[in-house]
């Protein structure tokens, strides 16, 4: 079963739809942790699961990313950040039509020595398409913008759940 396709031998729903929708619903039932589980994947239950089960703090979003059929990160631009023009990091917004989502794109950033939130520009330098994996790899905050994006998530060969953050997306 490649990326979008379907063999009667399997499920008619794509892997990557499955998965985010199941992020959707983990979101929406948002409740603390009670108990630590040894082994995270984006199914894991309930959302906060993946992040320290000594932390208390609520979360809201489960932030993740997508791969095309080639194994690169799906990139989204950014229209209100100055220092961060595009983004792999998503939260889902909504599923539907079957295999659609809308995603908000979350601007990738690092705490930097004030432990203000910093913004990183995960471009390649010289480049201006290409993302480049070593400024991925100091991600470790994310904040929400308004930018959102509508996919068709058959298009995706790999979902990877990053993080259980809080983003005070309904405060």
């Amino acid at each position: 079963m490649g990326c979008g396709k379907h063999n009667n031998n399997f499920s008619s729903e794509n892997c990557v739809c499955e998965v985010v929708r199941a992020i959707k619903d983990i979101q929406d039932n948002a409740i603390q942790p009670e108990e630590c589980t040894e082994c995270t994947s984006c199914f894991t239950e309930p959302l906060g699961s993946m992040v320290s089960p000594t932390r208390r703090d609520p979360v809201d979003t489960r932030v993740f990313v997508l791969s095309t059929a080639d194994g690169t990160p799906f990139h989204a631009f950014l229209t209100d950040e100055c220092d961060a023009c595009v983004s792999i990091f998503f939260r889902v917004e909504e599923v539907f039509d079957n295999c659609c989502a809308t995603l908000r794109v979350l601007v990738p950033g690092h705490r930097d020595n004030n432990g203000q939130f910093a913004p990183i520009n995960l471009v390649s330098s010289g480049d201006k398409c290409c993302i480049d994996l070593k400024k991925v790899c100091q991600v470790d905050r994310f904040r929400a913008t308004r930018d959102c994006i509508t996919v068709d998530l058959s298009c995706f060969c790999a979902v990877q759940c990053i993080a259980d953050v809080n983003l005070g997306i309904c405060n």
